[in-house]
């Protein structure tokens, strides 16, 4: 049968004191949603049906590239009841599996359990043991052990609230069943609102089989209600990015102080140390060595990359045997070479280094080109902007960039080219040289007008 994914994400979250919808607050720099939509997406399911509400235009921008996503507006918070009601028509026939938006370390593992125990003619519902479980709705069983209803902690009597099974709110049954139960539902409660859980009384009442699934980690199906638990949930999403890194061989030094925002691929004998953040798609080769204090974002490494305390590396590629920092700075749409040295406070940006570069301290090296063996030495810039236009500095093998130079771009070294210390560089210089340009007076020029940007066709 044909599976439609059904995640409620109306809520207003007001505990969140915030202005972001409390469904686009993130857990490893995803909104909670984006991690309930993947896990649901991992079922191959035929229909997709998320209900928003509060911050509905919000929600679905955050989602506008996701043409999968089916939208079904509740205006109205009248209950999870009254939400699935609302997602209905966009349902096709089969199962209906209920998610929810606020409940990001769900896993897909879990849920194909939880409609394996559906199948097509019986209602399954995800529960959990908790030591307190003050706040949810419990799990009312009869003398032989099947579930017979879920009373919430409003309506509970004493003795319900003595009981240790919880309902998640997970939810998987036929949608004949729910097109046929839903609009029966009455609000007569505590909180004046149509529960989606009162449809187990009714699968009771019509003959239908309830089954339900605890769940093998608390964790997995705990929702979010204000920062401190947002923050509770991020500390075991980590711990668990972090579990998997260890049994793959990685080498954590705390893994409690490691965050993980993305993917990693990575070979054998890295070593992470702590306060490390890694986003986006990471890429490891064999022996690399992660310092202190650093954050990698869309980056790759090869093997034997040695990177130290203090460092960003963003949107680049890293060559074999290559070390940087401390405090170096890697930007966007960087390539470095092999064996290539990046010292402490050195930026490069949109930069091409060639094998056995080095640049040691304090410098900045933005739209370059520089090839193999070319020593940079300390306070060298390449000045690629004039106030309106960027320009690109060529640098050839084995040139020599002498202390405190400013490279005008632009501007071509030549191989074998050696800068003297000091100078400022506006024409080529050429191969097997020495160049020295030190100006002997100040001058202004009066009448000069300011760059003005290429229009480009």
């Amino acid at each position: 049968m044909s599976l439609n994914v059904i995640i409620l994400a109306a809520g207003q979250g007001k505990r969140m004191n915030s202005k972001l919808p409390k469904v686009l607050q993130p857990i490893a720099g995803m909104p909670m949603l984006g991690h309930v939509v993947e896990a649901g997406r991992a079922l191959s399911a035929e229909r997709m049906v998320v209900v928003y509400g509060h911050g509905g235009e919000q929600v679905k921008a955050a989602f506008a590239r996701q043409p999968d996503i089916r939208w079904a507006h509740q205006a109205e918070q009248l209950g999870t009841g009254h939400a699935v009601a609302q997602a209905l028509p966009d349902c096709s026939e089969g199962v209906a599996l209920i998610l929810y938006g606020d409940c990001p370390l769900i896993t897909a593992s879990t849920l194909q359990t939880l409609l394996a125990a559906a199948g097509d003619n019986k209602l399954a519902v995800l529960t959990a043991v908790m030591d307190n479980p003050t706040g949810y709705g419990r799990m009312v069983r009869d003398s032989a052990g099947q579930i017979v209803r879920i009373v919430e902690q409003k309506d509970a009597s004493d003795a319900e609230k003595a009981i240790r099974e919880i309902n998640t709110g997970f939810i998987a049954a036929p949608l004949t069943y729910l097109r046929e139960w839903l609009p029966r539902l009455k609000n007569a409660n505590a909180q004046g609102e149509y529960y989606l859980t009162d449809v187990i009384a009714m699968a009771v009442e019509n003959g239908v089989a309830v089954t339900g699934v605890i769940a093998a980690d608390v964790w997995e199906p705990a929702g979010v209600n204000d920062k401190r638990q947002l923050a509770e949930l991020e500390r075991v999403y980590q711990r668990r990015q972090a579990d998997k890194l260890l049994a793959g061989g990685v080498t954590l030094l705390d893994p409690s102080r490691f965050d993980l925002r993305g993917t990693v691929e990575h070979g054998q004998d890295v070593e992470i140390d702590v306060n490390v953040i890694l986003e986006g798609k990471i890429k490891f080769g064999n022996g690399v060595k992660i310092g202190p204090n650093v954050y990698l974002k869309n980056a790759t490494l090869g093997d034997g990359v040695v990177v130290k305390a203090n460092t960003v590396i963003e949107d680049s590629i890293v060559g074999a045997g290559s070390d940087l920092g401390p405090f170096a700075r890697i930007r966007p749409d960087s390539v470095l070479g092999e064996k290539v040295h990046i010292g402490n406070f050195v930026e490069i940006k949109k930069a091409t280094l060639g094998n056995g570069t080095k640049a040691g301290h304090l410098s900045y090296l933005g739209d370059a080109v520089i090839g193999e063996r070319v020593n940079i030495s300390a306070g060298v810039i390449t000045c690629n902007y004039d106030g309106a236009n960027k320009f690109v500095t060529t640098i050839g093998d084995d040139a020599f960039i002498g202390t405190d130079s400013q490279l005008v771009a632009p501007v071509t070294i030549a191989d074998r080219a050696y800068i003297g210390a000091g100078s400022t560089i506006t024409k080529d210089a050429p191969a097997d040289a020495l160049t020295v340009c030190r100006a002997r007076e100040q001058k202004s020029l009066l009448g000069w007008k300011k760059p003005q940007k290429i229009t480009k066709a």
